[in-house]
């Protein structure tokens, strides 16, 4: 099958294909090896074939970025090194904020940003809501006229209150001093601390908690979750690094992904820190698992472009390549992820076997989530299980676990209240139909559960969770040996199922008799019963310790 030319961008993401897929046009630059674009690099374009491991290191990604940018924001004058390179690009953004410093000038009085300042000062926001209305200047009591400046100005301002803002939120402090700069409402900061408190819960609604953090909800609840297992001081890590090695996972996640995008790897998180608080696990686990486990759920889809792996190797996308069409994608996320702690220098004041072990643990669990192997660690968990020689006294024991843990937590939508479950069902369902309106776009053979005339949201779920949730769920569910986590994931995935199956079934009804679109039953009485009593006691098994315990 030929190369489809011109469907990735130099960055990994799809280009525009007239579906709102892709980020970036252009075509990648394909200069000879001594063209002063490639000379700060030192190396030649890379083609498919030859494509090396060090480009999966986000550090020379960058690279690759900024100096084509450089070149397309105009030609580069004769005397111009090659080292200069980075230079014009400096040269080009003090233009573009020269352009927008009289902007910044004419923000209104009253000390508040109208939205269409905030776009211009924002850089982009990650998640998948829009940015909500909050006060985002304070100025002082008496509401003064807002200190003109110049762009830059204001964003490194912006950028350091949202790090002091973030540690003081994580420390349980709410600063009110009047003359200072905030990013959120002191409300909106309230209500994520509180429920921060509530991380534990398994009714924990984490679209909320991504709106009341801007969409930062992926930083902020790592922050707080290593604040809560003391990882900071047991591993001596730097706050700053830290800080900006979680910036960059979030970054690296397109927020233009319906599914997989932060919001989801905040979600797997949460739900990973609900597994690790299992009784049967919480007394056995070390500080490095509980690390291993939490880094590996932040971290796990991290890149991802909003297709599958079959979808790479037939357009013969370049990962296909560098991983011999073989786990593509969780090799991506793990490689990216190593290059991401190299260059924050996270662990590098750990000793080098220390950190190259880690290394390879969170390539392990990262790797476990690839959906194709699932029989291979389902086979594997059920013959522990059945042989009761689960030691979790042993090292690779506990790593196994971990990985079951990590795969449960990938899957684990259905598991949830069906608010939550309803809003992931759909999500994933419409990144699968827009990966089949590019396959059909491109006369490509349209890939299963993709077409959305043929593969409704109710038939996918259903049998989503017929082949893969349920066995799973149903063995880890033996493991806790009936937790009351357990019980409430399994309750609440028996409820979606039924309820899904009545939505197959009203839609079928509905196509029968030529309507347009069926509408979601009406509960049963009982049904809505127990859902009014989970949401008051926060879900199955709410209350006392249940509160803590999902």
């Amino acid at each position: 099958m030929p190369v489809l030319e011109g469907l990735w961008g130099p960055d990994l993401r799809m280009r525009d294909s007239g579906l709102s897929v892709g980020v970036e046009v252009g075509v990648c630059p394909d200069e000879a090896p001594r063209s002063p674009v490639w000379g700060p690099l030192r190396m030649p374009p890379v083609t498919c074939g030859g494509l090396s491991l060090a480009l999966e290191l986000p550090a020379l990604i960058r690279q690759l970025r900024a100096a084509w940018r450089a070149r397309r924001g105009g030609p580069l004058d004769p005397e111009r090194s090659p080292t200069n390179t980075w230079v014009a690009e400096e040269e080009v953004e003090e233009m573009k904020d020269d352009d927008l410093e009289n902007r910044s000038a004419h923000l209104e009085a009253d000390g508040r940003l109208s939205a269409g300042h905030a776009g211009v000062l924002l850089v982009e926001r990650r998640g998948s809501y829009p940015l909500i209305d909050l006060r985002i200047l304070k100025t002082s009591a008496q509401q003064g006229e807002v200190e003109s400046g110049t762009r830059r100005k204001v964003k490194r301002l912006l950028s350091f209150q949202r790090y002091c803002h973030a540690s003081r939120l994580l420390r349980g402090l709410v600063p009110h001093t009047p003359g200072s700069l905030h990013l959120l409402d002191d409300d909106y900061l309230g209500q994520a601390a509180h429920m921060l408190s509530k991380v534990g819960t398994w009714n924990f609604d984490i679209f909320l908690f991504d709106r009341l953090t801007n969409g930062n909800s992926l930083v902020t609840l790592m922050c707080h979750l290593f604040n809560v297992y003391g990882l900071i001081h047991h591993f001596e890590l730097d706050m700053v690094k830290l800080h900006r090695f979680l910036g960059m996972v979030q970054e690296d996640y397109h927020s233009q992904n319906p599914y997989h995008n932060a919001v989801h790897a905040a979600d797997v998180t949460q739900a990973m820190y609900c597994y690790l608080k299992e009784p049967k696990l919480a007394e056995q686990l070390s500080p490095l698992d509980i690390f291993l486990g939490l880094m590996a759920a932040a971290a796990h889809d991290v890149d991802h472009p909003g297709v599958n792996q079959p979808f790479l190797i037939k357009t013969r996308h370049h990962l296909a390549s560098l991983y011999q069409n073989t786990s593509v994608l969780e090799s991506h996320h793990w490689r990216s992820t190593v290059g991401m702690l190299r260059e924050s220098g996270l662990l590098s004041h750990l000793p080098l076997d220390m950190s190259q072990d880690m290394e390879q643990q969170l390539g392990s669990l990262i790797l476990a989530t690839d959906i194709s192997r699932q029989n291979e660690f389902l086979s594997t968990f059920r013959e522990h299980l059945d042989n009761q020689d689960l030691d979790l006294q042993l090292a690779s024991h506990r790593h196994f676990i971990l990985q079951i843990a990590l795969k449960c937590a990938d899957v684990c939508n259905p598991c949830r209240v069906w608010e939550l479950s309803r809003q992931w069902s759909e999500r994933v369902c419409e990144e699968f139909y827009r990966q089949g309106d590019l396959e059909r776009k491109f006369d490509l053979e349209i890939s299963p559960l993709c077409n959305q005339q043929a593969d409704s949201v109710p038939v996918i779920q259903i049998g989503f969770i017929s082949y893969i949730v349920e066995p799973l769920f149903e063995e880890w569910h033996r493991f806790t040996e009936s937790s009351l986590l357990s019980q409430t994931m399994m309750g609440h995935l028996h409820r979606n199922k039924a309820r899904w199956s009545r939505l197959r079934y009203a839609r079928t009804h509905s196509e029968t008799h030529t309507h347009s679109h069926a509408e979601e039953p009406e509960l049963e009485p009982e049904e809505e019963e127990d859902e009014e009593e989970e949401e008051e006691g926060g879900g199955e098994g709410g209350g006392g310790e249940g509160d803590d315990i999902p």
